[in-house]
Order: structure tokens, then C-alpha cells, then sequence
């Protein structure tokens, strides 16, 4: 994303900016349109630069294809100040060991945003789905409370 295109963006009703990869200009923009942005990044140089250039987030992509929850464990061994948001592999399966690896959110595109909820008229799916994620982060983050709480259901 280019300067031109960011502010396109903004006036278009942006709220945030999202990129695949780092653009000093694009965080220039954001920052002069106080907004938050998370560009991406795949090693710990590209990860640096958009971390020290004021990104909020760095989105690590594809980051599935580079050793998943593990590489988000090895990039946070020495960024461990640097919130990072896997995208590219994240699904349910997957998203709980991400969180304990120490990614501070997801990033799930196809795996929530289901064509076939759209096709069928039934947004339902995604809303279901979308907090089946929200629960795995949840008991991903507070592993006691979710043990308790399965504890609590047997009974």
C-alpha cells in the first residue's frame, strides 16, 4: 500500500491499515491519520524494522508455511516486546498453540469467513465460528480457568 492509496483508504472510512509487508510510507500515513497499523514481516530484520518504524502490530505472513506456532516461539525468544499476529495457517486446530507460542491476537481469514455461510444466506456460521476462536484465545491465555470450567461442566 502506497501513501496515495492509505489516505484513499481512510477517506473510503478505514479504521486501520493491514499490509502484507512493510512500507515505511504507509506507516507514515497511518501514523499522520492516528491510525493503528500492522504490517507485515517474516524475519526477525523485517520484523525489527517494522517494530522500530512504529507499527502497532506485525502481522508475521505467511507464517504456517515457516514453522508456525514454533517460529512465533523462536521470533519472541529475542522480540519478546514486539506483538506479533501469526497469519497464514492459523486455524482451530492450530490457533491455542499460537497463543501459548506467544502471538498477541490471529489473524483468520478463509478459516472464519466461510464462502459457503454466504452462499447459503447463513452468517450464523461465522458468528458460531468466530467464537469457537474466541474461546480457544481465551482458554489459550487462562489455561487454569479453563481447566476449572471443563471441571465445573463434567460434574
Amino acid at each position: 500500500m502506497n501513501q496515495d492509496l492509505a489516505f484513499k483508504s481512510f477517506d473510503a472510512g478505514a479504521q486501520f491499515f493491514v499490509t502484507p509487508g512493510f512500507s515505511q510510507q504507509t506507516v507514515a500515513a497511518a501514523h499522520d491519520l492516528d491510525l493503528l497499523i500492522m504490517a507485515g514481516a517474516l524475519t526477525p530484520s523485517e520484523v525489527m524494522t517494522a517494530w522500530d518504524a512504529g507499527v502497532d502490530f506485525v502481522k508475521i505472513f505467511p507464517c504456517g508455511n515457516v514453522g508456525g506456532p514454533s517460529y512465533i516461539k523462536a521470533l519472541k525468544g529475542p522480540l519478546p516486546h514486539v506483538p506479533l499476529v501469526p497469519t497464514g495457517g492459523v486455524n482451530l486446530e492450530t490457533a491455542a498453540d499460537y497463543i501459548r507460542a506467544g502471538a498477541a491476537a490471529l489473524g483468520v481469514g478463509g478459516e472464519l469467513i466461510l464462502k459457503h455461510a454466504f452462499q447459503q444466506g447463513k452468517p450464523e456460521l461465522i458468528s458460531d465460528l468466530a467464537k469457537r476462536y474466541a474461546q480457544l484465545v481465551r482458554d489459550a491465555r487462562n489455561p487454569a480457568a479453563a481447566k476449572s470450567e471443563r471441571t465445573a461442566e463434567a460434574r
